[in-house]
């Protein structure tokens, strides 16, 4: 007997996602009346420098919200056997982090859906956000797929261009938009789709885009390069891997990220830098300590 779904509320899905942007998923979805039954996050990990176990954001909006949790370290055939025995009618991934097996992706009975922040099949791969800010494309949204074994390669269920009323944005700003943006497509298209009236369109995978892993020695940056692709760089890599360079200060060589700056006059004005060692400190304090700048080929 096919199953009617009325209301949100006769959705039975599980949620895969780890980061705080899968909490703003979740967020929207539980706004609209989506409420997961399980929900499958990262294992807890040791943070900071005193290395303190805690547990994904994603886990404490589970417990806060009453919903059972599963942290597997590896997604075995027996975790995979153990979803197999629930019935559930669609499972729904947003930045959980891992690529899932097609087994586990074919349980529901429609499928597995995810939030992709980009308008694919540009920028598949795992550094969309930051990568759209770095490499000045503008045109950024967000995408509903039904997920393949193949990364971001899925059909299309439902995409939406955002508008960012600034740009550059800072990578947070925009990272929190398109989850924002993701969770309410995703929440307008549940119903539809497990009704089966949305028929998802496959990606011109010919016109596909990719970005690569980004790396912590990736944040270097020469003071003395464009203005504007400087820029772009402290925004895209803003918290992590953030950007840094080098000055000399004394006949020491030290280390500096710079954590906020902004152009004017179409030149890189630097607001806060972090030196060494050291909290954040407004640039013109910095310069005053008798810091020069040195090219990043020192």
């Amino acid at each position: 007997m096919r199953k009617s779904f009325r209301s949100p509320r006769d959705v039975r899905f599980a949620f895969f996602g780890t980061p705080h942007v899968a909490v703003i998923v979740l967020d929207e979805l539980a706004r609209a009346g989506f409420m997961p039954s399980l929900i499958i996050t990262r294992p807890d990990t040791a943070q900071g420098r005193g290395k303190v176990v805690t547990a994904p954001p994603v886990a404490l909006w589970a417990t806060k919200h009453g919903i059972p949790i599963s942290q597997p370290i590896h997604m075995t055939n027996g975790f995979i056997y153990e979803a197999i025995a629930e019935e559930w009618d669609v499972f729904v991934v947003a930045a959980y982090g891992k690529i899932l097996p097609q087994a586990l992706l074919d349980i529901p009975a429609h499928g597995t859906l995810n939030v992709h922040p980009s308008l694919l099949p540009h920028l598949r791969g795992p550094s969309p956000i930051r990568s759209a800010i770095l490499n000045d494309e503008r045109d950024v949204g967000v995408t509903i797929i039904q997920l393949d074994a193949e990364m971001d390669h899925g059909p299309i269920v439902e995409q939406e261009i955002v508008d960012m009323p600034e740009w550059p944005p800072r990578a947070r700003e925009l990272e929190d938009t398109l989850a924002h943006e993701g969770g309410k497509l995703l929440a307008h298209a549940l119903l539809p789709w497990v009704r089966e009236e949305i028929a998802a369109q496959e990606q011109d995978h010919t016109q596909a885009t990719y970005c690569k892993p980004i790396k912590k020695e990736d944040g270097l940056i020469d003071l003395s390069d464009d203005p504007y692709q400087n820029l772009l760089k402290i925004r895209a890599f803003e918290g992590w891997p953030g950007t840094y360079t080098f000055f000399e200060r004394n006949g020491q060589k030290i280390r500096v990220q710079i954590i906020d700056a902004h152009l004017h006059n179409d030149a890189l004005v630097i607001n806060i830098v972090r030196p060494e060692g050291k909290r954040d400190m407004p640039y013109v304090d910095f310069l005053r300590s008798g810091a020069s700048p040195l090219s990043s080929s020192f």
